[in-house]
This record gives structure tokens, sequence and C-alpha cells, in this order.
């Protein structure tokens, strides 16, 4: 009764795990590339967004890209 368990519980295991792979199309690459799957697309509310950010914190100026790790930049 054990090995039945094992024996099917392993199989639905490997079915969804293969079930769940997904391989996506050269044209269909076009749709990840959009403007719109980006975080910051509307620049207006990342603006906002920053703004509350640096309220609340009480510091700004952080959201570019900095120097070294040395934390001197």
């Amino acid at each position: 009764m054990r090995r039945i368990f094992w024996a099917v519980f392993f199989v639905s295991a490997v079915g969804l795990g293969l079930s769940g792979c997904a391989s996506v199309k050269p044209w269909e690459k076009e749709y990840l590339a959009d403007p719109i799957m980006q975080s910051d697309y509307n620049k207006e509310e990342k603006g906002v967004r920053e703004h509350f950010l640096a309220t609340r914190e009480g510091s700004a100026g952080s959201f570019g890209v900095s120097g070294g790790g040395c934390g001197c930049n």
C-alpha cells in the first residue's frame, strides 16, 4: 500500500512539474519586452511613489545606480 502511494505521488509530482514549464517562442518575446511589462512604465506614478517613499523614510536620492559597495558614494 505504501509503495503504491509513493508511486502515485511521484508520478503526480513529475506530471505537475512538467506541466509548469512553459517555453516562450521567439515571436512571443516581443510581448515580454513591451514597455507596459516594466515596473516603472508610468513615469508619473514612479515619481509619486518615490516622493512618498522619500517623505516617509526621511531621505531621498537612493533610486538610481550608485557607485561602489563601500558606501562612500
